[in-house]
Parts: structure tokens; sequence; C-alpha cells
């Protein structure tokens, strides 16, 4: 099922063909269109999403498969999905806010406000930022990947996921390589609880949704499981634990199982996001995400100062690939995008925005990864980069 916009919507089929798109449709929206349902089809996708605005260009907005695998229902621009680790950004916009205030500075060590972290008084805040702290990462740990399969509503607390990095030997000095932690975010998280006073998701509320007008979009509680509102269900092929241990990958037979639907991914919607919290417990739709992406990157949430500070903090993850992704406080460059990536169970998802060109692309799919092993939001977003990047 595909449906395809440009200012009119066409009519859903249950066909896995491509359905033609409306007249109004862009020209690079149709183009594109078959590459992309192909990609959905070959990764085994059961929905998947992808807009683009542009005003040079045109808007376009293309839904694939259905919300869930029980009701033959496409995905529309308000459904509400997990962000996942999209919400790093709006941690680390909290932060530098903060810093815009008076109340932390980026050169702080992370132990004036935490004295549990190892190597803390080494360690600064625009470190944590931008993933140079050295700190381990808890994500793919067997017993984390185990709990969230044997008990996915287990309510985690932030003490409870950092001891779980504390508990591993830091990778690197601070500042002498980068790893992507998300303990480093999940401090950040507590930072700003103590700075504010306040529960992280009122600060989320006060200091970026509110101000946006973004209704849709919040951070999870911890308490809360379920998607609140009408939503894309998240699935699965396996275990965490086995996705955690590189068993993403289908064997020829259960593909073949897979696409004759008699293997079907497990439904992994409701697994606590307090496993990611401040670096992933983020719920928004795709209009939202590209209403945020936009105003995140064009300045609206810092002062000029700080916003150009960030754009300018990107620097390559492989210091021998200069064309590699550049992550810097809080935010990552693609090409001539800024943005962010998401992944968590059930869902995988892509935020960019290039301020040059004015141009928004939010890509997402309610699978994490195909059968073998690709990550859905990252495949289709670089296809839709690709069309609007053509390489000279």
């Amino acid at each position: 099922m595909i449906v395809a916009t440009g200012c009119a919507v066409t009519d859903a089929t249950e066909s896995t063909q491509v359905t033609p798109s409306a007249d109004t449709a862009p020209a690079y929206c149709r183009e594109m269109e078959p590459t992309l349902a192909d990609l959905v089809d070959g990764m085994l996708v059961p929905g998947a999403v992808v807009l683009v605005r542009s005003p040079d260009l045109g808007d376009c907005f293309l839904s694939f498969g259905t919300r869930s695998l029980d009701e033959q229902q496409p995905i529309g621009l308000d459904d509400q999905f997990r962000i996942a680790s999209n919400t790093k950004t709006m941690t680390g916009t909290v932060i530098l806010q903060l810093v815009q205030e008076g109340k932390l500075r980026l050169d702080d060590p992370v132990s004036m406000y935490r004295d549990d972290v190892p190597n803390g008084e080494n360690i600064t805040i625009e470190q944590l930022l931008s993933m140079r702290s050295g700190l381990a990462d808890f994500s793919f740990l067997p017993e984390f990947a185990q709990s969230m399969d044997e008990t996915p509503d287990r309510v985690w607390t932030p003490d409870e996921i950092l001891a779980l990095s504390f508990g591993q030997p830091p990778a690197f000095p601070p500042g002498e390589g980068f790893l992507y932690s998300n303990a480093n975010t999940v401090l950040l998280g507590l930072i700003i609880e103590d700075l504010t006073d306040g529960s992280l998701e009122d600060a989320f509320e006060a200091r970026i949704f509110g101000s946006l007008g973004l209704d849709r979009t919040l951070l999870a509680p911890p308490t809360m499981s379920t998607i609140p509102e009408q939503h894309a269900r998240g699935y699965l092929f396996g275990s965490v634990a086995e996705f955690v241990a590189g068993g993403d990958v289908l064997s020829p037979e259960q593909v073949a199982e897979a696409r004759a639907g008699t293997l079907v991914p497990n439904d992994v919607t409701d697994i606590n996001p307090s496993s990611g919290w401040a670096a992933a417990a983020g719920i928004s739709t795709t209009d939202e995400l590209a209403r945020y992406v936009k105003a995140l990157v064009g300045g609206d949430l810092l002062s000029e100062e700080m916003q150009q500070l960030r754009l300018d903090s990107v620097r390559p993850i492989d210091p021998d690939n200069p064309d590699s992704p550049a992550y810097g406080l809080a935010i990552v460059k693609y090409g001539q995008l800024y943005g962010h990536t998401g992944e968590v169970p059930g869902y995988n998802s892509f935020m960019g925005y290039d301020p040059e060109r004015d141009i928004t692309v939010i890509a997402w799919a309610n699978m994490i990864s195909g059968p073998d092993g690709r990550l859905t939001g990252a495949v289709l977003s670089q296809a839709v980069i690709d069309e609007l990047y053509p390489a000279p």
C-alpha cells in the first residue's frame, strides 16, 4: 500500500505495487517513489513514511505499507511513533539553553554535578554533548537486551542505566576519541533536572514543544510504556537480545517464510522507553518532527551566537574520512543536512534540514532493520538524499 501526495492524496490500495502518484505531486516525488517502494519491500518493512518539504521543489509525502499488521490503514502524517535518538538533540538543546542562561558552562567538569562518574573531573559538558567523553555505552549489553525481552514494561531509573555504563571500563581518555554512548545523554538529562528543579518532560514541554506549538510531541514519562495517541505499531524480527547479538539477519529460509507471511515480526511497540530516557524516549509525528528539525537547525531555539557555535561544532566521526557524518553538540551533519537519526526496537528514523536550500527530510519505518541488517530509516533517507543531491 502506498499513498503519495503533492497537494492531494491518492486512493490507497491493497497492492504492494507502486500506486501512481497524484498529478499534483512534484516530479522528483514521482521519480523516487518506485525506488523507495522497492526498498520497503526488500527490507520487509510493515510500514514506512518519507516526507520532503521544499519551497523550491515542492512538498512530497509518501506512505508505504500499513500502520500495523492487524489493520490495513496507511501511516498518516500525524500518526505518532517513537523517535528514539532524535531525542538527544532535544536534551542537548535544553543544555545549551541553560548555558545561555549562565547556569552551567560547556567546559564545566561533570563532577560538578555528579560525583559518581568515572573520571568525571576530566569529562566536560561539551564532551558529553559531542560523544567524546569515553564513557562506555550500556545499550548493547546482553543483560540489558535480555531484560527488554523478559520484562518489557520494566521502569528503568537513570541511575540503574548509568550503573551499567559505569561498570565497564572507559573506551578512551576524555576528548581522545568518539564513542556514541547513551550514557552521555542520560547524564545530561539528570543535570537538566537538577538545574531546573523539575522533570525532564516538563523542561522539554516548556522550552521546546510549547514554544514551537508541537501538541503531539512529548518525552514519554518513565511509567508510560504505551504510545498515547493514534500511532504506528513497531516491529522486530526475533528478540531484542538476538538483534543486539547480531542476529538481525534472517536466514534465506526465514526470508522466504517472511515474504510468504508465515514468519511475522514481533510487536515491540510497548517496550518501556525509560530504557533510553533522555537519550531516546521521545514520541512525535512526521509533521511535527519536520517542524522541529527545521527549528532546531534554523536557530529558533537558541541565541544566534549559541546556534552558530552548535553548527560549527560538528567534526567528522571518522577523522580519516572528512565525508563521514559529523557529530557536534548533540547534532549531526550528513552532507548538507543537519539533524539526527533514531533507532529503537520497532522504529528507525532520520530527520534532517538543509538551511542553505530550505529542505527538510523525514524518513522512518516501523521496523528497526531489514532481514539483511540494513537500518530501515537510514536506507530510505539515503535514497531520498541521493535524489535531492545527485552526485556530480
